[in-house]
């Protein structure tokens, strides 16, 4: 899908800064300049698409008592999908990528306990029989934001 300049305006304005508002879209459109019916319609194709994944809201774990971990397994190319599958399920996980490594899977996980990822991460592997998951628990954020400028 082509991006025109009006998309790429309500990516940048809805990514970082969406308004707390009774009606958020209607004003992302005023301060674009054209209609929430429009900006409605773009936003529901874009999502479509999978330009957009999901609008809602990005919080800290840590300043609300949760725990965040990295995790990495060495699955085998034939249980990719059932192992994604079975990740997926689990509302903690924020983030499933397959590498192109021997250590093919990466996915995020975040629980009100450390105990509790453990506890998850057991499960998935009786779950999948894939042994090998690592866990790299968050020490320190360095990242603070993520946003691409369009």
């Amino acid at each position: 899908m082509e991006l025109d300049a009006v998309d790429k305006r309500i990516i940048n304005s809805i990514q970082s800064d969406f308004p707390i508002d009774k009606e958020p879209f209607k004003k992302i459109a005023g301060d674009l300049g054209i209609t929430e019916e429009e900006v409605l319609t773009r936003v529901r194709v874009l999502k479509d698409a999978g330009i957009i994944r999901r609008i809602g809201g990005n919080f800290a774990p840590d300043k609300l008592g949760y725990v965040s971990t990295l995790c990495a397994a060495r699955v085998p190319a034939e249980k990719l999908d059932a192992f994604a599958e079975a990740v997926n399920t689990y509302s903690g996980v924020t983030h499933n990528y397959v590498r192109d490594d021997d250590v093919n899977v990466w996915f995020t996980f975040i629980a009100p306990s450390m105990d509790r990822i453990e506890e998850s991460l057991a499960e998935i592997r009786r779950r999948t029989g894939v042994a090998e998951i690592m866990s790299l628990p968050a020490t320190r954020v360095f990242k603070i934001k993520a946003e691409f400028v369009l």
